[in-house]
């Protein structure tokens, strides 16, 4: 017999309430003020038009920038997945001892600020045999020590969660070599982790413009570079932007959800 579920009282809606206004609003005024025409003294908009978006998608610098952004972002976490996965889970899995080190490896970038972290780039990498400041390869590179800790902390807790040395012990008592076992076994278990920490890591380099500025905001425009230097020219078009680029993860967020997904069912099947 199902006892009944107690719902919540009127103490936490109210909060859960206040939260939702609380980061709700700010998103509706941008959203508002980038359909707005003339608002000066009034509560809401005296008139609206579609005339900043329209200008911001006939703008190349803004595709540009978007894609630039999109593919430096997926190039950074692809790499960080091909790396983290397999050494998160030989870790975890088969040398235990090294996990106090490896979590002092990945809390370095919360130890260092994004300027310092920038500037030590710089003058390592903008003479000697690595000359690569100011390219792509450096933002990557910066980019896959952003999303360390996310990374990390993300795949180890769904190891844990599904007692992954336990899984993959029994999986191989009944036949399976090791590298199956991780395939058909381990994967499927901890992929809802790894795509939360994909899409957690997706969105904080998508977002991130104190470290892309420094190191190629002069030679490569991203998405936030843009973002910054169109701010100054008007604040409706820099309003329709920041709306564009949240609908954009949004709907970025909700792809990967849905192929996340049907990658898991697949590998069960």
């Amino acid at each position: 017999m199902q006892t009944p579920s107690k719902k919540a009282g009127w103490a936490p809606r109210s909060l859960m309430l206040l939260m939702m206004v609380y980061l709700l609003l700010p998103l509706l005024a941008t959203m508002i003020y980038a359909f707005a025409k003339e608002w000066q003294a009034t509560i809401l908009p005296e008139s609206w038009t579609l005339e900043w978006f329209g200008g911001m998608f006939q703008d190349a610098r803004f595709l540009d920038a978007l894609w630039k952004s999109l593919y430096l972002c997926a190039i950074s976490i692809v790499l960080s997945l091909a790396v983290m996965l397999p050494a998160v889970f030989i870790i975890t899995v088969y040398l235990p001892r090294l996990e106090s080190f490896m979590k002092g490896i990945v809390v370095l970038p919360y130890a260092v600020p994004g300027v310092v972290a920038a500037v030590g780039l710089i003058r390592t990498y903008s003479t000697g045999p690595i000359n690569i400041s100011g390219t792509a390869y450096i933002l990557i590179g910066a980019y896959f020590i952003i999303v360390l800790p996310y990374m990390y902390q993300g795949i180890r807790n769904s190891l844990l969660t599904v007692s992954a040395p336990e899984l993959l012990n029994a999986a191989e008592m009944l036949g399976a070599g090791r590298m199956k076992a991780f395939v058909t076994v381990i994967l499927p278990n901890i992929w809802p982790g790894v795509v939360t920490s994909t899409l957690l890591s997706f969105s904080v380099l998508f977002g991130e413009f104190v470290m892309t500025n420094m190191l190629v905001g002069g030679h490569i425009q991203t998405i936030q570079v843009y973002l910054s230097r169109r701010m100054n020219e008007s604040g409706h078009l820099a309003s329709a932007i920041a709306i564009s680029y949240f609908l954009f993860i949004l709907a970025l967020s909700m792809i990967l959800m849905k192929l996340g997904k049907k990658v898991n069912r697949g590998i069960s099947e």
